[in-house]
């Protein structure tokens, strides 16, 4: 086997026969050595024949060893050893903003019960991991620019025959991440046709990819006319980034990663609302309801008052349940 082979969670998922959530796990406990390529984990073939020779001679060494003082006693029938009980159940959340981990530290602490597993997946990637059945609490902030709605069209267009409650998490400021002083004074999404302008783009299926393209759609601006726009970034701060180092004139995203980053200007354009989407499943209630108490609570309001541009005025309060 090369050293160079690595293999993505459900590649492990398929190999050990277990559920990818377990593979989630596995990372977070340590167990399996992790990096991440793009917006995927990976883990090296080396690290999963490691992992393996572990279990194995784990399981080696529990095995009970014949008596030597009495060989020719008969084996009698053993009692049934229970199984071990694992009370905890995995969570696993998506999305990539720190509210999220905020989030899930609360989780922690007032369901004992429930262990939060985080996927740092886009808004379209979530939905749709959620339509699969892959999450359990997902993040979204994705724009139909023909209603001007956040959210709501995506997720009854996607989740179509579930049964769901869409909590708003909080609201935030998306716009231009430029140079300092705006050098090409972009003020607006029809700026975004200025030729010879160098963008950075988003990965497919972020809230961020998805607002420029609609807002260039809507504009009549082909994504032709950007140079750059096949060149993406995982997160914000990988865009705010590119645009402070002069890599690229523009890129689209929130106003946090600007002041993260530093030497970039942020120009907002517009508010968007970042919501979360939790299906409702007999199995899933109690847990809702307690992250629905949790999103209300003044523990974690002041939590993400000390974090600037956050707009909680409507954190907490659901947008739409069938």
């Amino acid at each position: 086997m090369s050293n160079d082979t690595s293999y993505t969670t459900e590649d492990i998922s398929k190999l050990l026969k277990i559920s990818k959530l377990t593979v989630y796990d596995l990372i977070k406990k340590g167990d399996l050595p992790s990096y991440r390529v793009g917006k995927q984990m990976r883990v090296d073939a080396s690290d999963l024949e490691a992992y393996k020779a572990r279990s194995k001679k784990m399981q080696l060494a529990a095995q009970p060893v014949p008596s030597e003082a009495s060989p020719l006693q008969p084996h009698l029938p053993m009692e049934p050893i229970a199984p071990q009980q694992h009370t905890s159940r995995h969570l696993v959340i998506t999305g990539q903003d720190v509210s999220l981990d905020i989030l899930a530290k609360h989780m922690e602490k007032s369901m004992p019960a429930i262990r939060p597993l985080r996927s740092f997946v886009g808004s379209l990637d979530s939905l749709i991991s959620m339509y699969r059945g892959e999450s359990d609490i997902v993040s979204t902030h994705l724009l139909d620019g023909d209603t001007g709605e956040y959210n709501l069209p995506y997720i009854r267009k996607l989740l179509v025959g579930s049964s769901y409650v869409v909590v708003n998490l909080l609201s935030r400021q998306a716009g231009f991440y430029v140079q300092v002083h705006n050098p090409l004074q972009l003020q607006q999404w029809s700026d975004l046709a200025k030729p010879g302008l160098r963008l950075i783009n988003r990965e497919k299926g972020s809230g961020a990819r998805v607002l420029l393209d609609e807002q260039l759609r809507l504009h009549g601006i082909a994504s032709q006319q950007l140079s750059g726009y096949e060149l993406e970034e995982t997160n914000h701060m990988g865009v705010a980034g590119k645009v402070a180092a002069g890599v690229a004139d523009v890129g689209i995203g929130i106003e946090k990663a600007a002041l993260l980053v530093g030497n970039v200007q942020f120009i907002p354009l517009i508010q968007e609302r970042y919501d979360l989407v939790m299906l409702k499943k007999p199995g899933n209630l109690a847990w809702i309801d307690t992250v629905l108490q949790l999103l209300k609570s003044a523990a974690f309001h002041n939590e993400l008052h000390a974090i600037h541009g956050y707009d909680l005025s409507l954190t907490g309060h659901i947008m739409l349940e069938t």
